[in-house]
């Protein structure tokens, strides 16, 4: 099992349907109350690949993609069009969008993550898979060179700072980002009579943890 960093061609998944998912652990007390529970940290995103198909040189690339990644053995990288940067969808992509860490003055390595915060509620999603191109990143409300004061590792979604930053400033970033998944069947099964009716194939997708 590996993982290609490749992305699946992104006007395929351009109209495709898809999300986060959750698992929550539901019991029923004898007094009409419950408890929930989770046991995923982070939630996990599907997807559909069939619905973004529009043409039969759609499915042509759609196969080749299919069978280079051996159906469900190697993961590639999906760019979600709902949920791809860390600004809002009508916003530029800025380096202060995201805050990331603080400096302690020793550490230079921090990880891309993203901000989905209602209310007083916030949750912190991992980012693994940024756009290397994309990023950008500043220290104490200052930003930095990309190459020069900073490198990302657009593997794993690091930011490496050539100084560590001061004690108490805030690091921030931003970005645009992948979602590493797989394909979840190993079969795809398109009929052309049934494709030029308007019936699509269902090509499921899911995300993988890095």
């Amino acid at each position: 099992m590996a993982f290609h960093e490749i992305r699946f061609p992104a006007n395929l998944s351009f109209g495709s349907v898809g999300g986060p998912e959750r698992r929550t652990e539901i019991v029923a007390l004898t007094n009409g109350h419950e408890e929930r529970r989770t046991p995923w940290a982070h939630s996990r995103r599907r997807y559909d690949a069939g619905l973004g198909l529009r043409s039969l040189d759609d499915v042509a690339a759609l196969i080749a993609f299919f069978e280079a990644r051996a159906g469900q053995m190697h993961g590639f990288r999906w760019k979600d069009w709902a949920d791809y940067k860390s600004s809002a969808p009508s916003a530029a992509v800025s380096f202060q969008d995201q805050e990331i860490g603080m400096g302690d003055g020793v550490l230079r390595t921090f990880a891309l993550r993203k901000s989905y915060a209602s209310g007083a509620a916030r949750y912190w999603r991992p980012v693994a898979k940024p756009v290397e191109s994309t990023v950008l990143a500043g220290v104490g409300n200052v930003e930095l060179r990309a190459g020069v004061d900073f490198h990302v590792d657009p593997t794993s979604g690091t930011v490496s700072f050539a100084a560590p930053p001061e004690k108490g400033a805030a690091v921030t970033a931003g970005f645009e980002f992948d979602v590493p998944v797989r394909f979840d069947t190993d079969r795809i099964a398109v009929s052309v009579a049934s494709f030029q009716a308007g019936d699509l194939p269902q090509i499921p997708v899911v995300e993988v943890r890095i």
